[in-house]
């Protein structure tokens, strides 16, 4: 199974989660298209500020239990990569 990733990730992962996985083996690496961020950020200061929330965990142990499910849910994920969800949505609601 590969996990479709951007490269900005891909050291973090490398660094969090290297000595468990084999990065390599769970990445495809995709080519930039236009319009496409070079960097990713998120400043949640307004979020704390207004509605009080604060996150609950760091990025690298959110990474790292976000791969470790991806990991242990191989069938979701091959599941919604190979479309059959598609089939089951057109089927339901096509003709409504």
């Amino acid at each position: 199974m590969a996990i479709p990733i951007s490269v900005s990730v891909f050291w973090e992962l490398q660094r969090t989660i290297g000595q468990t996985v084999s990065i390599t083996a769970i990445i495809t690496f995709v080519t930039d298209r236009a319009g496409h961020d070079m960097r990713y950020a998120i400043d949640s200061r307004k979020l704390q500020k207004e509605l009080g929330w604060e996150p609950t965990l760091q990025f690298e142990e959110g990474i790292e239990k976000t791969v470790r499910w991806y990991l242990d849910n191989e069938a979701w994920v091959d599941n919604i990569t190979s479309g059959e969800y598609e089939k089951y949505y057109a089927e339901m609601y096509n003709n409504r």
